[in-house]
């Protein structure tokens, strides 16, 4: 299966989904995470219509993203969707249009030290404590969006989150459920018009629909051709 098909794929279940939810297709942006692909493979699937994509490490990106702008006609909007350092806000910056894991108060005020102009962020909250994963815990959000929303050239966009792994469909769909209850509680609260959420990959994605997502970030489903 190629590139092109794997897309067109996606985004038939994306509408098949939100028509079953009540929802129309274009309320759910998908971002297509490129990781370890090669920018011809990338190039690719956003000759084929993606407009987002999602990559996981500065380090990769920094040599990936110049080299798809010189293959494609149409620039994508690139979004940093792994573990940020703050040594590496600088470069982030300077690669990415949107920011969808800020884990940290510090990364934040990295960021907005550092940015020329505002930056898109997302707030990464989690379900788990591992070594490997990283974000705010649901019981700060509040504190935690008054803390970086302050903070100059910084636009809180939404919340974002990754599953815990080992979850059955319940356990992830209640996961979905109570990060989207949470957001909708700080957009009540703060009276916000609209805070985005960013849920569900390859494997959940139909489940964040189902819950209420407006970001699904999908890289094995698209690029594992």
């Amino acid at each position: 299966m190629t590139v092109e098909a794997g897309l067109r794929q996606v985004r038939e279940r994306i509408a098949e989904v939100t028509a079953r939810s009540g929802r129309s297709a274009d309320s759910v942006r998908l971002v297509g995470v490129s990781k370890g692909n090669p920018p011809e493979v990338v190039a690719e699937a956003v000759a084929a219509g993606l407009k987002d994509v999602g990559e996981n490490r500065v380090q990769e990106a920094a040599a990936k993203i110049p080299a798809v702008a010189s293959l494609v006609r149409e620039q994508p909007c690139w979004h940093l969707v792994g573990h940020l350092q703050t040594n590496k806000a600088r470069a982030a910056l300077d690669l990415f249009n949107t920011i969808q894991s800020v884990d940290s108060v510090r990364v934040a005020q990295a960021l907005s030290r550092l940015a020329p102009t505002v930056i898109p962020i997302f707030l990464e909250i989690q379900f788990t404590r591992a070594p490997d994963r990283f974000g705010f815990e649901l019981t700060e959000i509040e504190e935690v969006y008054d803390a970086v929303s302050a903070l100059p050239n910084i636009e809180v966009q939404g919340l974002m989150t990754v599953a815990p792994l080992g979850l059955d469909p319940d356990g992830t769909r209640r996961v979905f459920r109570r990060l989207r209850e949470r957001r909708d509680e700080l957009q009540e609260l703060r009276g916000l018009p609209r805070l985005d959420l960013s849920m569900g990959m390859t494997d959940d994605y139909e489940i964040a629909i189902e819950e209420g997502t407006t970001l699904v970030r999908i890289g094995r489903a698209i690029f594992a051709a």
